[in-house]
């Protein structure tokens, strides 16, 4: 793996829509590997929290930018900012995401865990998809990973650096982060990579036969409750063995699921 600070004069990259972007990497080699360097990161800088990218960097740029204009999360920059200035730019984006991070802890309604069950249009090749990318989850990294850090309090939620879901039919920034609170609060997983359709949570160890069972009732619930055909589909009865065999758990947010899978496999 191939790393580089986005610190170092003329970093190769540019940060696009990740103004926190601290670090990037060059084939990585499993989505472990991932986890194993953000939480290195973590454990050397207890004062930050960081953030990873995953599918389609680029996309996932474009989208966050947009996802972060919604008017639940925007801030209105000063008259009289001067966007040649680094310091007063880097006073905003701090503002910026303090807010973001603000407005998304204090969401109520419609965000609730039990109001996003069902939302999402899917069909049986989105189940597919969805065992297929827990099984093959390395498939999702992209060639190049950004690694935010975050200047985020541990009750901060960390989907703030990073809002995704901007697509009408797709799962915005708020019902991500209730899906992120229930499965960090039910099942221990936490959320530590944001793509353009696919995001990463992990848990401190692989889920036993019995987890596995009850977070993969809850998945059921939160993309099949409302299509009866969708809750008998058969990759329900295969992912609890897949779930025991890793920490990582990978989830579309998106309508298109099984398009945004075949497309990691081009």
């Amino acid at each position: 793996m191939n790393t580089g600070f986005f610190a170092q004069p003329n970093p190769p990259y540019r940060r696009a829509n990740y103004p926190f972007a601290y670090q990037w990497l060059e084939k990585v080699a499993s989505l472990a590997a991932l986890l194993a360097h953000v939480e290195a990161l973590r454990a050397a800088g207890p004062g930050h929290r960081y953030l990873s990218t995953l599918d389609d960097i680029q996309q996932a740029s474009y989208t966050s930018g947009h996802a972060s204009q919604d008017d639940r999360l925007s801030l209105a920059s000063p008259p009289d900012m001067d966007w040649d200035d680094p310091a007063q730019e880097a006073a905003w984006e701090l503002q910026a995401l303090q807010h973001r991070a603000r407005q998304l802890r204090q969401a109520q309604g419609p965000q609730r865990w039990d109001e996003v069950c069902g939302s999402l249009a899917l069909s049986g090749s989105d189940i597919d998809a969805l065992l297929a990318a827990n099984r093959c989850p390395d498939l999702l990294l992209d060639e190049v990973i950004y690694i935010q850090r975050l200047p985020l309090a541990d009750a901060d939620p960390l989907i703030a650096g990073q809002p995704n879901g901007y697509f009408s039919a797709d799962w915005d920034s708020f019902q991500n982060h209730a899906i992120h609170q229930h499965l960090a609060q039910q099942h221990g997983y936490q959320l530590y990579a944001m793509g353009a359709a696919w995001m990463a949570l992990a848990r401190p160890q692989p889920p036993d036969a019995a987890q596995a069972q009850a977070l993969v009732e809850d998945l059921r619930a939160l993309y099949a409750s409302a299509d009866e055909a969708l809750r008998a589909h058969p990759g329900w009865q295969a992912l609890p063995a897949v779930l025991q065999t890793q920490r990582s758990l990978v989830l579309g947010y998106t309508e298109d699921m099984a398009d945004r899978w075949e497309s990691t496999q081009a």
